[in-house]
C-alpha cells in the first residue's frame, strides 16, 4: 500500500512538471499568429522564439530585410524573425490602429512584436502608450546612436537608417552649385526652366523644397511645431514660392512623385533638382543617372529623417526583439543598410568604416526634421491653390 502511494505521488509530480514546462515557449492561435507565454528568449522548449515583424515601403526595403534577417538568425539560432511585408499603398496606420484597439480592449499581448515606422506612427501611438521605451541597458548598441534622435521620440524607437533631401545636379552644367538657400533661389532666377521640384503632396523631395522655403522665414524651432498658429507665419514663404514659379521647369510644371524630377535630370531637361539622398545615390550607382550627377547639401539644410524600429509595449517577445535591435545597430549590419539602401546609418558616422564616411561626405552634413503633423496637409492645400494654381 505504501509503495503504491509513493509511486503514484512520483507519477503525479512528473505529470505536473511536464504540464508546466509545456506551458512555456510559443504557440499559434487560430490565425496562425505566433504568441508567447513569457518574455524570455531562453526557453525550456526546443522551439525557437518567433518575432513577428511588420514593415512596409518600396522593394528596396524588402530586399534589405531579406538580406539582414538571415544574418541575425545565423548568429541567434534560438530566434526566428517572421516577416510581414506591406507593399506600397498598404498604409501603416492600420497597424497602429490595431495596437491602440488591443490596448483599449484590455488585451495583455499582441501578435506584432516589431514594426518599422516613421515619426507619424510614433506620434499617433504616443498618447496611448503603445510603444515600449528603450534604453542601452536592454540594447547596448543604442549608445552608438546620436542621442538627439532618441530624445526627439522619447526613446520610443530605434532610428536604424536615415536619408535627407539634397541638391542633385549635372556637374557639366553647374560648376559651382549653390551652398545656401538664398544662392539656390538666385540660381533658379538666373537659369529659368533648368530647375524642377515635384508636387509636394506626391513626394518628400518636393515637400522638403516647400518646407525649406517657408520655414527659413520662421524661428528655428517652428519646424518641429504642430501648433496651428504657425500657419499665420507662412505668408513670406508662399510669396517666395509663387514668385519662383515662372522660373521653374516649363514655367511652372511640377512633376508627380520623387522619381518625376529624377527623370527630368536624367534626360537633361533640367540641370538641378531636390532629391532624396538614397534614391539619387542608388540611381547614380545603377547608371540610371549620368555619371556627371553630383549631390550637395545647402545651408540651412533641406529636411530628412530616420526610419524607426518600434516595439509594441504589449509584445511578449521583448528580450528576443532587443537582441535583434542590438544586432541591427552593429557596424556589420549597418554596412548592409548603407550598401543596400544607399542611406545614412542609424549609428553615428564615426562608428562606420572610413571608406563609407568618405563615400557619403558630400551629403552627410546633417538635416532638419519637419514634424508639423496635420499642418503638412494644410500646407499642401495652400500650395495647390497659391503656387500650382497661379499660372
Amino acid at each position: 500500500m505504501t509503495i503504491w502511494k509513493k509511486s503514484t505521488a512520483v507519477l503525479l509530480t512528473a505529470m505536473m512538471s511536464a504540464s508546466l514546462l509545456g506551458g512555456c515557449g510559443t504557440k499559434s492561435d487560430s490565425a496562425g499568429n505566433v504568441t508567447a507565454s513569457n518574455t524570455n528568449t531562453a526557453s525550456t522548449s526546443t522551439e525557437p522564439v518567433v518575432i513577428n515583424f511588420h514593415y512596409g515601403g518600396s522593394l528596396n526595403v524588402k530586399n534589405l530585410w531579406e538580406a539582414l534577417v538571415p544574418k541575425f538568425e545565423e548568429k541567434n539560432p534560438g530566434i526566428k524573425v517572421k516577416q510581414t511585408y506591406l507593399p506600397p499603398g498598404q498604409a501603416a496606420s492600420p497597424i497602429v490602429d490595431r495596437l491602440i484597439a488591443a490596448k483599449k480592449s484590455g488585451q495583455s499581448t499582441v501578435d506584432i512584436d516589431l514594426f518599422e515606422g516613421g515619426l507619424g506612427e510614433i506620434t499617433a501611438g504616443e498618447k496611448e502608450g503603445i510603444w515600449e521605451k528603450l534604453n542601452d541597458s536592454q540594447i547596448p548598441n543604442l549608445s552608438k546612436v546620436d542621442q538627439k534622435f532618441l530624445q526627439q521620440i522619447q526613446y520610443q524607437g530605434v532610428p536604424y537608417r536615415a536619408s535627407s533631401v539634397v541638391l542633385a545636379y549635372n556637374s557639366e552644367k553647374v560648376a559651382n552649385p549653390p551652398k545656401t538657400a538664398e544662392e539656390l533661389y538666385t540660381w533658379i532666377r538666373q537659369n529659368p526652366g533648368r530647375f524642377a521640384y515635384n508636387d509636394p503632396a506626391t513626394g518628400g523631395s518636393g515637400n522638403s523644397f516647400v518646407v525649406t522655403a517657408i520655414y527659413n522665414f520662421l524661428e528655428p524651432d517652428a519646424i518641429t511645431s504642430n501648433d496651428p498658429a504657425v500657419m499665420t507665419k507662412w505668408d513670406k514663404g508662399f510669396s517666395l514660392l509663387k514668385e519662383l514659379g515662372p522660373y521653374m521647369y516649363g514655367k511652372g510644371i511640377y512633376p508627380k512623385k520623387n522619381q518625376g524630377t529624377l527623370d527630368l535630370l536624367a534626360s537633361g531637361e533640367v540641370d538641378m533638382i531636390p532629391a532624396w539622398s538614397d534614391m539619387a545615390l542608388e540611381q547614380i550607382n545603377k547608371k540610371l543617372l549620368p555619371e556627371t550627377t553630383k549631390l550637395a547639401q545647402i545651408e540651412p539644410s533641406f529636411t530628412g529623417g530616420p526610419a524607426y524600429m518600434l516595439v509594441p509595449a504589449m509584445s511578449a517577445k521583448k528580450e528576443a526583439t532587443q537582441k535583434f535591435l542590438d544586432f541591427l545597430l552593429t557596424p556589420e549590419a549597418q554596412e548592409v543598410v548603407v550598401n543596400t539602401m544607399y542611406g545614412y546609418p542609424g549609428i553615428k558616422w564615426e562608428e562606420m568604416p572610413t571608406s563609407l564616411q568618405e563615400q557619403f561626405a558630400s551629403v552627410a552634413n546633417g538635416y532638419r526634421q519637419f514634424s508639423g503633423g496635420d499642418l503638412e496637409k494644410e500646407m499642401n492645400k495652400r500650395w495647390q491653390k497659391e503656387v500650382a494654381g497661379a499660372k
